[in-house]
């Protein structure tokens, strides 16, 4: 008859010495053992990385701990409720000395909920309307420059914008009221606007509104808006350095007034959404980054677009002598060595860490992955005790060691800063890069003086 076995325990400190008791008893048939083995780290620098977030960075700071310049700029395209409709033409009150519908004013608001840097620091950017949409089957990597791709024409409409993340045109006590005021950038259409053939609005929210009016099926849902109506937008940091903001809602906004039973201001509101493309574009002082990379006396994990962790995982040790054993668990500690800046305007450190093969570097983002706790793991910081714990990677030791012929990096992992969107049960539904600014630094590397990284394992077999 045969035996099967489920053994399950949590550990309550970063030891295994008393393991085997935990989980037998002198009446079963199993042994237990345990092992510990070093893990060798290095840096390694990523041009980029594939780049479709719902947020979008905006702006240009330097980085405080290795002077490297970091610019984020982003294109957003803007959706529409299915079917969408303006009111009837004849309720629109807004018009023109020809009787024609205008609308009164047109802008799109960028909103952030939070930011990097100098609140205060001057910036300027151009909003540039995008000359064709972006492609949703095309993967777009964040060193992608819709400028130099010709997605933005030299002579397409833009407006230039010079802007402070506070905006001192609001009153301080309205910019209190965090239940009616969302700091946003904003960003005026009011100016005359000329479509591809060659008609002239008095401003772009007018061109929207008459676009509905002469073929409603433009708005009957997101595609066919971007693609016959408004391809979306790029917004391009120009000048200015100090802040970086993490733009959560793009809103191209356009206002008019209709007449029901009285005369009403209306809004209609086209938002970028997880429905529709984003992209950012990050662009990095490559030979700072370089120099980081180099340093062996640690490794870096530097987002957005910046360093990532290389791990060697010793699979044929672990396995050697235990061919028939049964790896029960395989416990992996990365210790953060603290930031040596420590100023107001210091990186934020990494929330959360992905470990996946080394070969699935860009596979997993591209097909759209999520963890699955064999070949991808993931580990959140831990501020008491200055580290990330992968608690349990067996699966990818197993994996590794069955599939050896798989690549030259075949027992080779990654570490990679990523942002995870889950369910209200804590289901994991979607990894993306980390495009947020973060840093911190890893004991490791060829010339670690900080202790070695340790794989704690766990085997167990049947008594014959």
């Amino acid at each position: 008859m045969a035996l099967s076995l489920s053994v399950a325990f949590t550990a309550c400190d970063d030891t295994t010495d008393t393991i085997g008791n935990s989980l037998t008893d002198t009446s079963d048939l199993l042994d237990v053992a345990t092992a510990t083995f070093d893990v060798s780290s290095s840096s390694f620098t990523v041009d980029s990385v594939l780049s479709r977030n719902t947020t979008g960075y905006l702006g240009k700071i330097r980085d405080p701990e290795s002077g490297n310049y970091i610019t984020g700029d982003f294109m957003a395209q803007f959706g529409t409720l299915e079917n969408y409709t303006f009111p009837d033409k004849d309720s629109i009150v807004s018009l023109d000395g020809a009787g024609n519908v205008i609308a009164d004013s047109c802008y799109i608001r960028l909103y952030y909920t939070s930011f990097y840097g100098d609140s205060l620091a001057t910036m300027n950017l151009t909003a540039y309307e995008m000359s064709e949409p972006m492609s949703e089957e095309k993967k777009y990597y964040s060193n992608f420059d819709p400028q130099e791709e010709g997605y933005v024409s030299a002579d397409g409409f833009k407006v230039n914008k010079t802007y402070t993340l506070t905006d001192l045109s609001v009153s301080d006590e309205n910019r209190a009221d965090e239940s009616s005021y969302t700091p946003n950038i904003k960003i005026s259409l009011n100016g005359e606007y000329t479509d591809k053939q060659g008609n002239k609005y008095n401003n772009y929210g007018t061109y929207i509104m008459r676009k509905f009016y002469e073929d409603p099926s433009n708005f009957k849902n997101s595609y066919n808006f971007i693609h016959n109506v408004c391809p979306g937008f790029y917004f391009k940091v120009n000048d200015g350095l100090g802040s970086m903001a993490y733009v959560m809602v793009s809103q191209l906004n356009v206002y008019f007034k209709y007449k029901a039973d009285s005369t009403f201001v209306g809004t209609s509101t086209f938002a970028g959404t997880e429905e529709v493309l984003q992209t950012t574009t990050i662009v990095n002082d490559g030979d700072a980054l370089e120099a980081l990379a180099a340093d062996n006396s640690c490794t870096y994990l530097k987002t957005p677009a910046g360093i990532f962790t290389e791990l060697t995982l010793p699979v044929d040790d672990v396995k050697l002598g235990h061919e028939n054993d049964t790896l029960n668990t395989a416990k992996l500690t990365l210790t953060r060595i603290n930031n040596e800046y420590n100023g107001e305007y210091s990186l934020d450190v990494p929330s959360t860490l992905l470990m996946i093969p080394k070969d699935s570097l860009y596979s997993f983002f591209e097909n759209e992955n999520v963890v699955d706790y064999q070949k991808s793991f993931t580990a959140t910081y831990n501020s008491a005790y200055n580290n990330y714990v992968f608690n349990n990677i067996s699966g990818m030791i197993t994996y590794m060691y069955n599939n050896k012929d798989r690549s030259e990096d075949w027992n080779k992992v990654v570490i990679i800063p990523v942002t995870l969107t889950t369910n209200s049960s804590g289901q994991v539904l979607k990894v993306v890069h980390d495009m947020s600014l973060t840093s911190t630094r890893l004991v490791g590397g060829s010339e670690n003086k900080n202790g070695d990284i340790k794989l704690e394992v766990v085997y167990s077999r049947f008594r014959h």
